[in-house]
């Protein structure tokens, strides 16, 4: 796990994840991934963990760790737009595995601070350490085998970070949890798979922030509620993930990326500026046109039309992503 100091998060990430399927038959690891898969998201009590063994994490880890670290990374940096002045003085990643939100917190906001994994899965607390090994940032990381549910207390920490977690519980852990991290933290960021799903636990989760008093700061322009009817779409947006040779071998096809589809709430109890409006879909650029669909501030979903007359307008909305802010924040 020794990649060079000066290289990035994602860079150190990759090359660990590289080494973990050293001597693990590639077979081996795409059969175990594609048993994870099948399971590991599914119905499984958090007190019966699908993770196993070495074996079974590192697969899983390899072929999903990317993804929740894109996906994670993606969310954290809209929430440090809207929040330029803060940086977190310590991080509690809640179910949190293998550890991929605090690689993501760290590729954000660079720098030491106490750091604390809590999960039931103690081969994936193993593991996760041992790739944090790679990283001063990272190396004295608490990792504690937790039960992720009604019963948790969390201590006192600036951000807790929930990715991934709130579809592997019950309706009422899903709503004790997100008030444990509410009442120990200044600023929570939950991320779930980009499906309806996903974004309704998303929006359970953003309604119970408010109700504990912070202000929602992505990727909504407001603390209102979501304009969307519930059962005609759902909220969410894309991170481009590199795909890994297990990634290829799993999935087929030879695409060198993936697009890893996720949802998410960043919320804070301090003054946060969001985003005066939010690109929810793929901007359509037509020829002298560029069409946006946005999330507006008076609570509604709307579409405008950025032509060339608008000038520097124009070229920023070309360079549009879905999920950006808009119009975009001044550097």
């Amino acid at each position: 796990m020794n990649a060079p100091v000066s290289s990035s998060p994602a860079e150190t990430l990759r090359a660990g994840l590289a080494q973990l399927l050293d001597g693990l038959p590639p077979k081996q690891a795409a059969r175990a991934v594609e048993r994870l898969i099948a399971h590991y998201r599914g119905a499984t009590p958090t007190d019966a963990p699908i993770l196993r063994d070495r074996a079974d994490v590192a697969a899983y880890a390899a072929y999903r760790m990317p993804a929740t670290f894109e996906a994670v990374r993606a969310a954290l940096e809209e929430f440090a737009d809207a929040a330029p002045d803060w940086t977190p003085a310590g991080h509690t990643d809640v179910g949190g595995g293998t550890g991929a939100a605090t690689w993501a917190v760290e590729a954000t906001w660079p720098g030491e601070r106490p750091v604390t994994v809590l999960d039931w899965a103690e081969p994936a607390l193993a593991l996760g350490k041992e790739l944090a090994a790679a990283r001063p940032a990272l190396r004295d990381a608490r990792w504690q085998r937790a039960r992720i549910g009604a019963d948790l207390t969390l201590a006192p920490t600036d951000l807790v970070t929930v990715s991934y977690v709130l579809n592997e519980l019950t309706a009422a852990d899903r709503a004790a949890l997100v008030d444990a991290a509410a009442a120990a933290a200044q600023a929570v960021v939950v991320v779930e798979p980009g499906t309806p799903d996903g974004y309704a636990r998303v929006l359970e989760a953003r309604a119970r922030l408010i109700d504990a008093g912070f202000r929602i700061a992505a990727p909504c322009p407001h603390s209102a509620g979501c304009p969307i009817e519930p059962g005609t779409d759902w909220c969410h947006f894309s991170a481009r993930v590199s795909r890994s040779s297990l990634h290829r071998q799993v999935k087929g096809g030879s695409l060198p990326y993936e697009d890893e589809k996720f949802a998410y709430v960043a919320a804070a109890r301090f003054p946060v500026v969001p985003a005066a409006a939010r690109v929810v879909r793929r901007p359509q650029i037509r020829k002298g046109q560029v069409l946006l669909d946005l999330c507006e501030p008076d609570e509604r979903l709307g579409r405008t039309t950025v032509t060339k007359r608008h000038g520097d307008l124009y070229k920023a909305a070309r360079d549009a992503e879905w999920g950006d802010a808009w119009p975009p924040r001044e550097p």
